[in-house]
């Protein structure tokens, strides 16, 4: 019987081939939000790392919505040419079946940042900072940019942004389009109550905290066309008393699954620099198990996914009905080649690598017998 994470799935129109996702992973190696060299041999590789599903990372949706000076952004011709090089090249050397999705982010009050390996503290002027943006005036830390409210002109110019990010997206032919709302940026900072200190229709009661991400989604759902599928990765829990919790995360999954949304990536934390988060294996997968528990979209689980078995136990036992593999792909881009032969399953490899798979090489280091 083929274990459950190389089952198919289905996200609305699309069919996965297995329930194995390339999370989206900042890179930070772009050129005024256009991907470069890296990006390409980058998606190359994922593409063949046996995922079913390869998410390009974190997007600016507008130059200030990027984290950094070298994210990526798909707000420009010159950006949706470089990223269309890179997908083209990345599908002529996917493994079959394998499918491609982009997340569209803003960063929020958590942009204008330095590069992570450099400190990842706010620019300087010196270092071409830009002003960054928030529901309310209120830093991410004491020594951060103070961001700028956004009044409800600037809101609409941010969805129309998600919006024409959404409709260069398809014009590259992505397969799916996932919505940052976690992380502290932007669409989370709006609806947590730690950043959103407003007292208009958008703060205030979880609805209004919720309404700008919702018209957010409806508005990037509404200018898709039909054989594209879409969700949003959202958080489970701050980590913080007071803070949103897996019940109000429940009720944001179900909010999204009525406008029209195939699946949720449940993730946590990032808004608060004192967050108390309990890192380990798995840490956080009792989320995505209780936002499954409440809803029919697709559930993914993501957070120190590391074994094939941890991954396909969480499949196989419906705690999630697929699991993103970040820093494990990147330590190990052959990731799906091994889960397969850990858990007895054959999957197709590209036939220019054949000579290097388990049965081949390890049959020329048995000793024949005579």
């Amino acid at each position: 019987m083929t274990a459950a994470l190389f089952t198919p799935l289905h996200l609305g129109p699309v069919e996965l081939p297995n329930r194995i996702a390339v999370p989206p992973m900042c890179q930070y190696s772009a050129d005024d939000g256009s991907m470069t060299d890296w990006h390409l041999y980058h998606l190359m590789n994922l593409a063949m790392s046996g995922a079913g599903l390869v998410t390009v990372e974190a997007t600016g949706v507008e130059r200030r919505g990027r984290i950094t000076h070298g994210c990526v952004g798909l707000y420009s011709d010159h950006n949706e040419a470089a990223m269309k090089r890179a997908i083209d090249a990345a599908r002529a050397v996917a493994l079959p079946g394998t499918k491609f999705a982009i997340q569209l982010a803003h960063a929020g009050r958590k942009a204008s940042c330095d590069l992570p390996w450099k400190g990842g503290r706010p620019l300087t002027a010196e270092q071409d900072a830009w002003t960054t943006v928030a529901p309310s005036a209120v830093p991410f830390a004491a020594d951060w940019h103070t961001p700028q409210a956004l009044d409800e002109a600037s809101m609409a110019r941010v969805r129309e942004a998600f919006v024409q990010a959404a409709r260069r997206a398809a014009r590259i032919g992505f397969d799916a389009i996932e919505l940052h709302m976690a992380h502290g940026y932007l669409m989370h900072e709006f609806y947590s109550p730690l950043s959103n200190r407003r007292s208009d229709d958008f703060g205030g009661s979880r609805d209004n905290r919720l309404r700008f991400p919702l018209s957010v989604a409806r508005a990037v759902a509404a200018a898709l066309p039909p054989h594209m599928a879409w969700g949003a990765r959202i958080t489970g829990k701050d980590w913080v008393e007071g803070g949103w919790d897996v019940d109000d995360a429940i009720a944001l999954a179900a909010a999204l699954e009525e406008a029209g949304a195939s699946f949720v990536c449940v993730s946590s934390g990032a808004n608060a620099p004192d967050a108390r988060i309990p890192i380990g294996l798995g840490y956080q997968t009792h989320l995505a198990t209780a936002v499954k528990q409440a809803v029919s979209l697709k559930v993914r689980a993501v957070g120190m996914i590391v074994t094939p078995q941890q991954a396909n136990d969480l499949v196989a036992k419906g705690e999630a009905d697929w699991v993103a593999i970040g820093r494990a792909m990147l330590d190990d881009p052959r990731w799906g080649w091994r889960a397969a032969e850990a858990l007895g399953v054959e999957i197709e490899r590209p036939p220019q690598y054949l000579r290097a798979g388990p049965k081949t090489w390890r049959a020329l280091l048995t000793p024949v017998r005579g």
